[in-house]
């Protein structure tokens, strides 16, 4: 804004002079000139606020040109945002266009492939259902074949059925006669303590029956011992032709000699109270075989 201007005030021209002028006595002349400046002071005073209003008018006149022009930029601004906003509304309404086009084709493509990929897997269902028919008819008829052959085989398996029944009859038989063939035998020290077995079987029933622990032994000639079991052994001599032998035991920290004993005798012996046994089945030259017979729990 500019500064104001302050202008003189007006010039009044003075009054004409009077054709003549009456005497005024001194206290009238004061007054006038009183009066004379007061109205030259209201004379500047109204000059002075006229410049004033005619100030504040043109300032007012360039403020309203300053805010038309403020108004017109922004109307064309308003003007360029609107056709920049329409001109976006238009992109995006043609590329959400383009998307759903797009998008149709797509649809479109997706259902003639799925439509093309169930056809060609009702085509290969209907062939595999084919196929397994002709291999389930296959196996029906390898099956009848098998059946066919399995009753032949049954019919040689139940011939096979009798002959085991009469083999096992025949084996229980030897059972009943293996158990009929135990017998209790006094031992050389007098005492029967239990079954006494004379060969293979017999010692096998002897280990089913479980009532005593059965350790087998085969002994050699030579001149260590031989551990069986808790006890130890050695052959000193056999004679095969009257089936008799010698051996030295040490049990519980002894050593017995049973000398020129016989086969099927139970050489008896104590062990912590115990009575333990010593039977041999077989004598060959410098060898026999037998077997230890124990109780199960030893007396302390």
């Amino acid at each position: 804004m500019s500064s104001p201007q302050y202008p003189y005030a007006p010039h009044t021209p003075p009054p004409p002079p009077p054709s003549y002028v009456l005497p005024q006595p001194p206290e009238s002349n004061l007054k006038l000139a009183l009066a004379a400046g007061a109205i030259v002071a209201s004379l500047a005073l109204n000059g002075f606020l006229l410049f004033q209003v005619h100030d504040l008018k043109t300032e007012t006149g360039h403020n309203q040109e300053i805010m038309q022009n403020e108004i017109d930029t922004i109307k064309e601004n308003s003007t360029v945002m609107t056709a920049a906003q329409r001109k976006h509304v238009e992109d995006l309404r043609e590329e959400l266009e383009n998307k759903s086009r797009q998008f149709n084709q797509a649809a479109s493509q997706a259902k003639k492939e799925a439509l093309t990929y169930t056809d060609e897997q009702r085509k290969a269902l209907e062939a595999e259902q084919q196929a397994t028919k002709a291999q389930l008819n296959s196996s029906i008829d390898t099956v009848k074949q098998s059946a066919d052959s399995a009753n032949a085989k049954v019919a040689d398996v139940n011939n096979d059925v009798a002959g085991v029944k009469t083999d096992l009859s025949a084996t229980k038989s030897d059972l009943s006669q293996t158990k009929s063939n135990l017998q209790r035998v006094a031992g050389d020290l007098g005492q029967t303590s239990g079954l006494v077995a004379t060969n293979g079987s017999e010692i096998a029933e002897l280990k089913r029956r479980g009532e005593r622990d059965i350790v087998e032994f085969s002994l050699k000639k030579q001149k260590n011992m031989q551990k069986v079991s808790d006890i130890s052994l050695r052959l000193e001599k056999t004679d095969p032709k009257k089936n008799k032998f010698t051996v030295v035991l040490v049990a519980d920290d002894k050593t017995v000699e049973k000398k020129d004993r016989n086969i099927n005798e139970p050489l008896q012996f104590y062990v912590s109270k115990s009575l333990y046994e010593v039977v041999v089945n077989t004598v060959g030259k410098d060898q026999i075989t037998g077997y230890l017979s124990k109780p199960k729990y030893q007396n302390r």
